[in-house]
């Protein structure tokens, strides 16, 4: 586990120096693809994996790593959507 904390942390670090800088419409972008392919799912894995050693169950935490990688993922989508049809005004 603290494998996958130490590549999310890296993922948002990472994240976070190739947006500095630019505008609010590559931020979006970026933002929204880091949320979808680093953010959703190893957040996801983290959270169930915890919740799976709690309880001593391993389908349960398949069970949470299930219920949260949709929400997350269609949240970094909407983020990501934003970024390319909003036009930016000044």
């Amino acid at each position: 586990m603290l494998m996958g904390a130490a590549i999310l942390i890296g993922g948002l670090i990472f994240a976070a120096v190739l947006t500095k800088g630019i505008g609010k419409r590559k931020k979006r972008i970026i933002w929204g693809i880091t949320t979808m392919l680093v953010i959703a799912p190893l957040l996801s894995w983290l959270i169930g994996m915890s919740y799976a050693i709690y309880e001593g169950d391993g389908f349960a935490g398949i069970g949470v790593m299930l219920i949260l990688l949709p929400p997350l993922f269609l949240a970094g989508l909407v983020i990501l959507l934003i970024g390319i049809f909003k036009k930016e005004t000044n």
